[in-house]
C-alpha cells in the first residue's frame, strides 16, 4: 500500500496527452472480441488433436476485465498496475521454460498458452490506440496458430467471425489514426452500413476461396523439424515380436487367463479363434495381427481413427504378410524383428531400406490418432525417417513399423517416406533374377493347391488379346480379371476345417469377402513363379479440402496384393471391385490437385460431353506442367550451359505468352465494341486511338472537356474531328438524338490517317 501511494504521487505519475487515449468504446470492444475469438479458436482447434487445457477460456472473462479496468484508468499512469504486470510476465515466462523442460515435443500449443496469459496481463494496460494494435496482433497470431493445428471444420466458423470483427476494427484504427474521433452510436446507418459490410464479407470470402482452389499445392515441409506428440516413458524389454490388437484377446488357453493381447491366438468378441469361424470386432481391423484368419464375417462400425496431412495421397501401409494358411495369413518371420534406438536429444529415428533403380521422391506424412490403433505404425512406402514419440521402435521383415505402446488417441508422429514412382514400361523390363531368400518366402502355396489355381491362373492369362509377357502386365490383367469375373458376397458362409478360401473362391463361391479377392490375386501370382506378399493397411481415406487431412476411418482398412520387381522393389495391385487398380500412389504434378478435387465435385452435376472436355483439358495441363518440371532438371543437370539455356526458353515462353494476352485483350476489346450501340462505339474507338498514341482521358473530365484539351496537345484538325464525334455521343447520350454515322465515321477514319505523322513529330 505505502508503495503505491509512492509511486502515485511520483513525478512518473503524470496524465497520458489526450492526443494517445483511444476514446473509442466501439473499437476498444471490437478488439476484445478479436482476442476472444483467438484464445477460443486455439482451445477449439486443439480438442481431439493435441494437449491443450480447457482452462485456457477463462482468459476470457479475465481479458475482459481487464480491459474494463483498462477503458476506467485509460487517463492514469497506473505504475503500480505495470510494475505488478511485469513480475507476471516473468512469472509466465518462468512456467513456459519449466513446460518445455518437462515435456519437449510440439511446442505450439504451449507457446499459445504462453500469449494467452501474456495478453490477460496485457489487457489491464490499453490506454493507447497502439496498445489496442498489440492486442489485435496477438489475436491473429492466437488465430494462425489455431489454424496449424486445426483437423476439423470447426475452426472454419471461428475464421469467419474473426474476419467479421476484423473489417470494422481496421476501418475505426484508420479513422482513428487520422485523428477523426470516435462515431457517435447515433450517427451510424444500420441499413445501408449492413448492406456494405455483408458485401464487402461476401467478396473478400469468394475471392478466398477462390484463390485457395487454384493456389499451387507445392511441396510443404521444408523444414525438418515435424510435429511429434511429446516423449512416452516405455518398458525396457521391447523386442518388438508383439502386437497389441484389441480385437484378439487372448484367453490363455483353456482355463480361460490371459492378459489380453499376447500372441494374437485368442478370440474375436469371444465368438471366435483366429483359425476357425468368428465374428469380426465392430472397431478394430481384424488384419492388424501376426496371424490374420479371413473365416471371419460380419462388418465394423464407422469411426473415424486418424487425420493424416500428406505431400501426396498413398496407402497406409501398416503389416504384410508372407505365409498363406488356407483360410488366412501368418508372419513367419515375426521373431525377426529389429530393435531401433532414436538419439536422446531429438524424435528422428533412422529406418532401414532397400537399395532400388526406380526414381522416387520423399514425402512426408503426419499422422493425428482419433481413437485408439494396435502398436503398428501406419506409413507410405518405404518409410525412411520416423519422428515418434517413443525412444525406439521396431522394423519387421516385411518393412513394417511397430511401437513399443499402443497408439493412443491425440498422438502425433512424422513419417519420412522414400516413395518410388510407378513407371509401367521399366517395371515390365525388371526380368525375373530375384535376390537370395525371395522364391523361399513369396512364392509359397500349399501344394495341393498349386496345380488347379495354377491352371485357373493360366486359363485366365489366355483370355488376354495381347500376350502378356511379363509380371507387371500379368499382375495387371490377373486383378482386372478378378474385378470383373467375380462378385462380393456379404453372405459368404462360413469355411469348414478342410476348406480352403483360394479353391472355394476360385471354383464354388464365384466370389467372396472383399480382403478375399487380394489373397487370390496373391497365391494366382505365386503359382506362375511371381513373388507377391498380402499388405493390410488403410486406404488414403476421405480428403478435407479445407483442412487438408485426409480423414481415415476404420472402414478404410482392407488388404492388398504387393508384387516384387527386382531392382525396384514392391508395388501394390488392388482388385477388389469398387477400388482402382491401382492403389494411390504418386503423380508426376500434385501442384493443382485442388483443382482436381474440386473439379471431380463439381462433375457429378453436369453432362458427359462436357466433364470429357474439361477432363481432357485439366490432365493437358497436369502433363504440360510435368513435363515444364522434368525439362528444367533435366537442364539444372547441365550446368551453367542448362541454367542459360533454360533462361532463354523461359524468355522466349514469357514472350510468347505477352503476344497471346495482347491478342485476346484486342479480341475482347473487339467483341466489347461489337456489343454497344453505333454511336457510342464510334466514341468508344476515337477514346482507344487517342489513349495508344498517349493522350487518354481521365476519368474526372467530360466528353466536352477532354475535346478541348486535345486542342492543346494535338493538331487542330485531329482536336476538330475528336470533339465533332464528342459532342455528337453527348447529343446522342443526353438528348436522344440521332446522330448522322456515316459522316462521323468519316472522322474518326480522318484522325487514324492523319494523326500518326504528327504523333511521331511530337516525340521527336
Amino acid at each position: 500500500m505505502v508503495a503505491s501511494r509512492w509511486l502515485a504521487s511520483s513525478p512518473l505519475a503524470r496524465p497520458i496527452p489526450p492526443d494517445e487515449i483511444e476514446d473509442s468504446r466501439l473499437l476498444r470492444v471490437l478488439v476484445q472480441g478479436l482476442v476472444t475469438v483467438g484464445i477460443g479458436s486455439v482451445v477449439v482447434a486443439a480438442a481431439g488433436v493435441t494437449a491443450a487445457s480447457w482452462w485456457n477460456l477463462l482468459a476470457i472473462p479475465l481479458s475482459a476485465v481487464g480491459a474494463t479496468f483498462s477503458w476506467q484508468r485509460r487517463r492514469d499512469r497506473n505504475i503500480a498496475v505495470k510494475f505488478f504486470i511485469a513480475i507476471g510476465m516473468l512469472m509466465a515466462l518462468a512456467a513456459f521454460f519449466s513446460r518445455l523442460l518437462e515435456a519437449p515435443g510440439d511446442t505450439r500449443i504451449v507457446l499459445a498458452e504462453l500469449l494467452v496469459q501474456l495478453q490477460v496481463l496485457h489487457s489491464f494496460d490499453l490506454p493507447r490506440r497502439k496498445d489496442l494494435g498489440y492486442s489485435m496482433m496477438i489475436g491473429l497470431i492466437l488465430l494462425g496458430v489455431a489454424a496449424t493445428i486445426s483437423q476439423t471444420l470447426a475452426f472454419a466458423p471461428l475464421l469467419v467471425l474473426f474476419l467479421a470483427l476484423a473489417v470494422p476494427v481496421l476501418r475505426l484504427d484508420y479513422q482513428s489514426r487520422l485523428g477523426l474521433g470516435p462515431i457517435a452510436w447515433g450517427e451510424i446507418k444500420l441499413r445501408p452500413t449492413l448492406g456494405r459490410f455483408l458485401g464487402l464479407m461476401a467478396l473478400i470470402v469468394g475471392l478466398g476461396l477462390l484463390i485457395f482452389v487454384f493456389l499451387p499445392r507445392l511441396p510443404g515441409y521444408q523444414i525438418q523439424n515435424f510435429p511429434v506428440s511429446s516423449v512416452i516413458d516405455t518398458p525396457g524389454d521391447f523386442s518388438g515380436e508383439d502386437i497389441l490388437n484389441s480385437a484378439y484377446r487372448d484367453n490363455g488357453g483353456e482355463d480361460g487367463e490371459g492378459d489380453g493381447f499376447g500372441d494374437g491366438a485368442g478370440t474375436i468378441q469371444g465368438q471366435g479363434k483366429t483359425t476357425g469361424p468368428g465374428v469380426v470386432d465392430t472397431v478394430s481391423y481384424y488384419g492388424f495381427n501376426q496371424r490374420m484368419n479371413q473365416n471371419l464375417r460380419g462388418t465394423m462400425t464407422p469411426q473415424v481413427v486418424m487425420r493424416v496431412r500428406s505431400q501426396a495421397p498413398g496407402f497406409w501401409r501398416v503389416l504384410a504378410f508372407d505365409t498363406y494358411t488356407g483360410q488366412g495369413w501368418d508372419i513367419s518371420r515375426n521373431d525377426e524383428a529389429q530393435t531401433l534406438n532414436r538419439s536422446r536429444f531429438s524424435a528422428q529415428t533412422f529406418l532401414p531400406i532397400d537399395p532400388t533403380l526406380a526414381r522416387n521422391r520423399e514425402v512426408v506424412q503426419t499422422y493425428t490418432l482419433v481413437s485408439e490403433l494396435p502398436n503398428l505404425i501406419p506409413a507410405m512406402y518405404q518409410p525412411k525417417q520416423l519422428y515418434f514419440p517413443t525412444r525406439e521402435v521396431a522394423i519387421d521383415a516385411e518393412g513394417s513399423l511397430r511401437s513399443p505402446v499402443v497408439l493412443q488417441e491425440g498422438m502425433t508422429y512424422t513419417v519420412v517416406s522414400r516413395v518410388p514412382f510407378r513407371d509401367r514400361t521399366l517395371l515390365g523390363q525388371a526380368g525375373t533374377r530375384y535376390p537370395p531368400g525371395m522364391r523361399s518366402h513369396y512364392l509359397q502355396v500349399p501344394e495341393e493347391l498349386l496345380e488347379p489355381v495354377r491352371a485357373k491362373t493360366e486359363e485366365l492369362l489366355a483370355t488376354s488379346p495381347v500376350p502378356l509377357t511379363n509380371a507387371y502386365e500379368k499382375s495387371l490383367y490377373l486383378a482386372q480379371a478378378l474385378k470383373q469375373r467375380y462378385t462380393i458376397q456379404p453372405e459368404l458362409p462360413f469355411f469348414n476345417a478342410e476348406q480352403d478360401l483360394v479353391e472355394s473362391f476360385l471354383f464354388q463361391t464365384q466370389g467372396g469377402y472383399p480382403d478375399h479377392f487380394s489373397t487370390v490375386l496373391t497365391i494366382m501370382l505365386r503359382s506362375i513363379d511371381i513373388p507377391a506378399r498380402l499388405v493390410a493397411g488403410f486406404g488414403e481415406g476421405e480428403f478435407n479440402p479445407f483442412t487438408g487431412f485426409y480423414v481415415v476411418r476404420n472402414t478404410d482398412a482392407y488388404a492388398l496384393t504387393e508384387v516384387y520387381f527386382p531392382q525396384y522393389g514392391w508395388f501394390g495391385f488392388d482388385p477388389i471391385p469398387g477400388h482402382e487398380l491401382i492403389p494411390p500412389s504418386l503423380r508426376e504434378s500434385e501442384a493443382f490437385s485442388m483443382v482436381r478435387r474440386f473439379w471431380d465435385w463439381l462433375a457429378g452435376g453436369l453432362p458427359s460431353p462436357l466433364v470429357g472436355f474439361v477432363d481432357g483439358l485439366i490432365t493437358l495441363l497436369s502433363d504440360g506442367i510435368a513435363y515444364l518440371v522434368r525439362t528444367f532438371n533435366a537442364l539444372l543437370n547441365l550446368g551453367w550451359v542448362g541454367i542459360m539455356l533454360g533462361i532463354a526458353i523461359a524468355t522466349a515462353l514469357g514472350f510468347v505468352a505477352w503476344l497471346a494476352f495482347l491478342g485476346l485483350r484486342r479480341g475482347w476489346r473487339y467483341r466489347q465494341l461489337r456489343q454497344l450501340p453505333p454511336t457510342e462505339r464510334l466514341y468508344q474507338q476515337m477514346l482507344t486511338w487517342f489513349a495508344h498514341q498517349g493522350l487518354g482521358k481521365t476519368p474526372a473530365e467530360t466528353p466536352i472537356e477532354y475535346g478541348q484539351r486535345l486542342y492543346q496537345q494535338t493538331q487542330p484538325q485531329l482536336a476538330q474531328a475528336a470533339n465533332e464525334i464528342a459532342h455528337a455521343y453527348v447529343r446522342w447520350r443526353y438528348g436522344g438524338e440521332p446522330q448522322n454515322l456515316a459522316y462521323l465515321g468519316e472522322k474518326l477514319q480522318a484522325i487514324r490517317k492523319n494523326g500518326a505523322p504528327r504523333q511521331r513529330l511530337i516525340r521527336r
